[in-house]
């Protein structure tokens, strides 16, 4: 899990695969729950709110994701 203060830090092109990267991670433990393989659904709550936390710093500096 990164702290808001660590993705603030990031120079941009960093912010977005950072963003990138957790969505394809969601994605992944999305399908794993579906499968019946995830023992700990926590990590999809964490996953969303890492990827929240992301956006709302690519927001406040008027980055443009994929997706949004």
């Amino acid at each position: 899990m990164t702290k808001t203060t660590e993705l603030r830090e990031l120079p941009d092109n960093e912010l977005r695969e950072h963003i990138e990267n957790a969505r394809k991670e969601l994605f992944g433990l999305r399908f794993q729950h579906a499968t019946g393989e995830l023992e700990n659904t926590a990590g999809l709550s964490a996953a969303k709110k890492e990827i929240a936390r992301a956006l709302t710093v690519a927001k406040e500096r008027g980055i443009e994701t994929a997706n949004g």
